[in-house]
Order: C-alpha cells, then structure tokens, then sequence
C-alpha cells in the first residue's frame, strides 16, 4: 500500500467516526428533550370543570349560563328538541396529571316539577380513574379521561299519599339510579359533551359537559 492508499484509508476512517458521534450526540440530545418533556408534563396540575346542565321543555327563567358554554348550548339547541337549558351544578377540580379524582356530594333536587323538594336531594358520584395529558397523534396536546364515570340517584314522584285528619297529601318519592361510564380526549379549555341521560317522567335530561387545561401558574 502506497502513502496515497494509506492517507485514504486514515481518512475514511475518521470520517466514519466522526459521523458516528454526530448521531450518537443527536440521539442523546433527542432523548434528553424527551425525558425533560415527560417530566414537566408529569409535574402539571389540571383543573377540570364538570357542568350538569338540564335540558327542559319548562321556563328556565332569567339564569345566565357561563360564556364558556355558548358553543355547547349552540351545539345541544341544534341537536336536542329541548326549549331551554339550565345549570344545574359546576364542579370545579384540580388533579395532577396521571392523577385521578373522584367526588360525591348531595345536591338539591335536579328535576323542576312541582314534587321537587330541597327534602328530596339528589345523590352523586364524579370519577376519572386517570387523567393524563399527552400529544395526540399531530402533536396537539389533550387531556384523557380514563374510567369517566358520572353517577345519580334521582328522586322520582311515583303518587301522593292519601291525605288525613287535616294532613295535606305528602308525595311518595322512589330513588333511582342513572349514570354514565366512557373513556374521552378533550382538547385544552375545550368545553366537550360527554352524553346525556334520561330523567324519566319529566321528560328532562342531564346533560354532562366536561372541560379541562393545565393550570395557570
């Protein structure tokens, strides 16, 4: 082999190394930025808002649904035959994210019948066994909701009791059960609708809207 060949060769070699480190350099910085990604998004909080609208075919009267709802509202009026929507409950949560929540709490009556009483409560149960910020398939981030699960116990007016001795008639309630169970993706901030349910005679329902974003620090 001549000086020529030799200094080719020496030369080719280096080249291959040095190539060599350029991706090993690229990898480790790639890996770096993902590893850092991962753990500020591990570190996030999210506060997530629950409303329980009922959609109603009797006077809603003079309430203000929040700003935030007009799209939905928008949406529900094209979609559902009901006259007006109320509010009937916000929930508001933090969570970490990965975290999970999970509330119960006795509200008032969600029904807007006459036989509705404050001494005739609703009982109910909010759950997400996960929630998890994360890109979606664009590299838009979203929040999902892992084991959404809505739950109530609704009063339902079955018949007055048969009034006596100067007692006026006294109306005889049987609880029943509706819920929800989903898994969902939400863009940040974006007020989405999870699902309705039926709330019998009344012919009212629940609609359940749901939103969630990273907390501003």
């Amino acid at each position: 082999m001549n000086v020529r060949e030799l200094l080719g060769s020496i030369f080719s070699v280096l080249l291959v190394l040095s190539c060599s480190g350029a991706l090993t350099e690229s990898a480790t910085a790639q890996t770096s930025t993902e590893t850092t990604r991962v753990e500020t998004e591990d570190g996030v909080d999210l506060d997530t808002q629950l409303y329980l609208l009922v959609g109603t075919n009797q006077d809603a009267g003079d309430q203000k649904l929040p700003a935030a709802l007009d799209p939905v509202i928008k949406q529900l009026r094209g979609s559902l035959p009901f006259k007006n929507y109320r509010l009937a409950a916000t929930l508001i949560n933090r969570v970490k994210n990965n975290g999970r929540l999970n509330l119960r709490w006795v509200g008032g009556p969600l029904l807007t019948s006459a036989t509705a009483t404050e001494i005739s409560p609703s009982f109910n149960e909010f759950k997400v066994n996960r929630v998890t910020l994360r890109p979606d398939d664009q590299g838009r981030m979203v929040v999902r909701m892992d084991g959404f699960s809505f739950g109530a116990r609704i009063p339902i007016h079955i018949y007055s009791a048969v009034a006596t001795a100067g007692t006026p008639p006294s109306p005889i309630l049987n609880y029943e059960n509706t819920g929800l169970n989903t898994d969902i993706s939400l863009r940040e901030g974006q007020p989405v609708v999870v699902g309705t349910l039926n709330l019998g005679p009344s012919g009212e329902a629940i609609i359940l809207v749901v939103s969630a974003q990273r907390t501003s620090k």
